[in-house]
């Protein structure tokens, strides 16, 4: 598989240099290239041709925070979280789970927004193709903790 399929905007010496980025995850562009990588590429299996599954999991929250701090809003970053959930899973490494209950206040606002939406006959995926905010938002949202 060549890179170059990924980083087409790159000239050649780049799309060298690229190829040993991505093997250094310390290095300063590699949180850059990979979210590159990640939103042009919808296919972990050749993902992992240029960066092994070991080194994804390793490096996929410092570069789920770059992507955070440059784009908001990516579908393909909360696919890639998908995906690195999917690897913990596998390898029976367990993630942390948010600490602490949601405040009262939101979880006023959660159950509000529950019966608005149950009056209405709505489920959570109708009511997530209607606001486009994706259905496990409308349920952390309904459950109290609020919309990230």
């Amino acid at each position: 598989m060549k890179i170059a399929k990924y980083f087409w905007d790159l000239k050649k010496g780049a799309l060298k240099e690229t190829c040993s980025i991505l093997k250094n995850p310390l290095h300063p562009q590699f949180n850059q290239r990979m979210v590159t990588l990640l939103s042009r590429c919808d296919k972990p299996g050749e993902v992992f041709l240029f960066i092994s599954k070991n080194n994804f999991i390793k490096a996929w929250p410092g570069v789920k925070l770059y992507w955070s701090k440059i784009n908001r809003k990516s579908d393909f970053k909360d696919w890639w979280q998908t995906i690195y959930e999917q690897l913990l899973e596998k390898r029976g490494i367990k993630q942390r789970k948010p600490k602490g209950e949601p405040s009262l206040f939101f979880k006023k606002i959660g159950m509000l927004i529950r019966q608005a939406r149950v009056e209405r006959g709505l489920s959570q995926n109708e009511l997530s193709l209607l606001t486009k905010v994706k259905q496990p938002e409308i349920s952390k949202i309904e459950e109290g903790y609020g919309y990230s």
